[in-house]
């Protein structure tokens, strides 16, 4: 479904950009050069951006098991913000993968574990 949402990932500039078309960005509400982010705008295709906040969702319980940088950087973000607000941000996370994956025509490369220091 997001395959088809996306078509031609080159018609985009960037991951930014289908996220939003999305609607998994926060809207953004500035005035007097001070902006505000409020919650995830809700545009888009309502059942796509449904599907990828409980794929997110589904990923998250077994989170412990992941010793790469993204299970790091969920586990970070799990300490800091509520489930819902990591499920969203996951999902913007995946369409933004997603996107890079059709736009440099590669396979997905899971980033390398972290090292602990």
């Amino acid at each position: 479904m997001l395959a088809v949402e996306l078509g031609d990932a080159h018609q985009f500039a960037n991951a930014r950009q289908v996220a939003a078309s999305v609607g998994l960005v926060p809207s953004q509400y500035s005035t007097g050069g001070k902006p505000t982010l409020l919650g995830i705008s809700k545009r888009g295709d309502k059942n796509l951006r449904r599907l990828l906040v409980q794929g997110a969702r589904v990923t998250m319980p077994h989170i412990h098991a992941r010793t790469d940088a993204l299970g790091e950087w969920i586990r970070g973000m799990l300490c800091r913000r509520h489930s819902n607000i990591v499920a969203c941000a996951l999902a913007n996370k995946m369409v933004r993968i997603a996107w890079a994956i059709l736009a440099k025509g590669t396979h997905y490369q899971p980033p390398q574990a972290v090292a602990a220091t």
